[in-house]
């Protein structure tokens, strides 16, 4: 059986005060990339760009071009209110600037955004669906507001057919709690780019939860930074890659103000032929960002042969007067030994083979804490794992 079970060495960096020191430690920086609103700035990639080389370039080429106009999907929402602005309301494009050329191109493209707010000191928990139309690439933007100690659950749920780019921005003001969730359920044939942007202000908290199940290719990018202490930002993903499916998930977590903590973990199986996984965690303690607490961590699960996952979690710090920092990250085949063992003690194949993924999956299940996520997440694993038996049986 020939598995690709690659995965990228990962980097940690210390910069020092010697700046030809510190160029041979560290290299170009996470935080020196371009971000920017012009579309002069990122050249149409590659494939050979740090940001670009494990994406199927190729197909993606649409999204590169100077405007997305192709059939907008429905967007409708369900106990929160979904308002809708112009591109020049002065809340839209506040939180960070584009991080490549097709979140760039994204932004060229729409005309109306949505916007959701969460009143000051409200509880409210409701969901935005997205549905595919089908047709030509285009673009969706949405701006997300927490406002002041408020306590919400937001969930924004992608199905149906779709050539879609779309930006989130997420505004998580002072002392406010955001649970966000953004699940992928796209129909076969659909590709999906979506940037995340995050702020956090002081005292705040964000879980935020990526989980893939469905789409062609499906490159999901989070972003986030703080803006004051105390800032909690716990980042969690889920996703299961099938046979020619490519599910890419990059982080980006900048550490810039004391006395803030980031935690992610991302879990993936794969199976079948070229189902290609690609995790990147990047995070950045600057020097002034004293006190922080940060750690990541990738678990992929390779089901059966000709599936292929890279792993890559890089650490930047330019400060010594941290609580902790630290990653890790592994890929490896459906354990063997495991289900000899618990096959030896009269547990038929197909049951512990569900045993062994349904395990490997609790923890991060378990931490989502949204009851109707958690469920759809099992729901999913089983019509998978339905699959796999199917392909072992044969």
């Amino acid at each position: 059986m020939t598995t690709n079970l690659s995965t990228d060495h990962s980097q940690a960096k210390l910069a020092t005060d010697d700046p030809a020191l510190n160029q041979q430690v560290v290299g170009t920086s996470r935080g020196d990339r371009e971000s920017s609103f012009d579309l002069a700035d990122f050249p149409v990639p590659n494939g050979t760009e740090e940001d670009w080389r494990f994406t199927p370039i190729k197909e993606l080429a649409p999204f590169f071009a100077d405007k997305l106009e192709g059939t907008l999907p429905e967007v409708t929402a369900e106990g929160v209110e979904l308002e809708v602005v112009d591109r020049d309301d002065e809340r839209i494009g506040t939180i960070q600037a584009p991080g490549d050329r097709s979140a760039v191109v994204a932004w060229n493209s729409f005309e109306k955004a949505y916007v959701v707010t969460v009143a000051e000191g409200a509880e409210t928990e409701g969901i935005v669906k997205v549905k595919g139309q089908g047709g030509d690439p285009s673009s969706l933007h949405f701006h997300f507001v927490a406002e002041t100690n408020s306590n919400s659950t937001i969930v924004v749920a992608h199905d149906g057919d779709a050539m879609l780019s779309e930006a989130i921005e997420i505004d998580v003001k002072d002392g406010a709690h955001l649970t966000f969730v953004t699940v992928q359920e796209w129909e076969e044939d659909s590709i999906h780019l979506s940037n995340n942007r995050i702020r956090l202000g002081k005292d705040a908290s964000i879980r935020h939860i990526v989980v893939t199940l469905g789409g062609k290719i499906v490159r999901v990018t989070t972003d986030g930074e703080y803006a004051g202490t105390g800032g909690d930002m716990e980042l969690l993903g889920a996703y299961y890659t099938d046979a020619g499916q490519h599910q890419e998930h990059r982080l980006f977590v900048k550490h810039g103000v004391p006395d803030c903590r980031s935690n992610a973990t991302y879990k993936g199986a794969l199976q079948g032929n070229d189902a290609h996984a690609v995790w990147i965690g990047d995070v950045l303690i600057e020097v002034e960002a004293t006190g922080t607490d940060t750690y990541e961590l990738n678990r992929n699960l390779v089901l059966t042969e000709g599936a292929k996952a890279d792993s890559v979690p890089n650490l930047e710090i330019k400060t010594g007067e941290i609580e902790g920092a630290g990653h890790a990250s592994a890929t490896g085949r459906f354990d063997d030994e495991q289900l000899f063992y618990l096959q030896a003690r009269g547990i038929p194949e197909d049951v512990a083979r569900r045993l062994v993924v349904r395990g490997f999956f609790a923890s991060l299940i378990n931490q989502i804490g949204v009851p109707s996520i958690q469920e759809k997440l099992m729901a999913a694993i089983e019509v998978e794992l339905d699959q796999t038996m199917a392909g072992v049986e044969a």
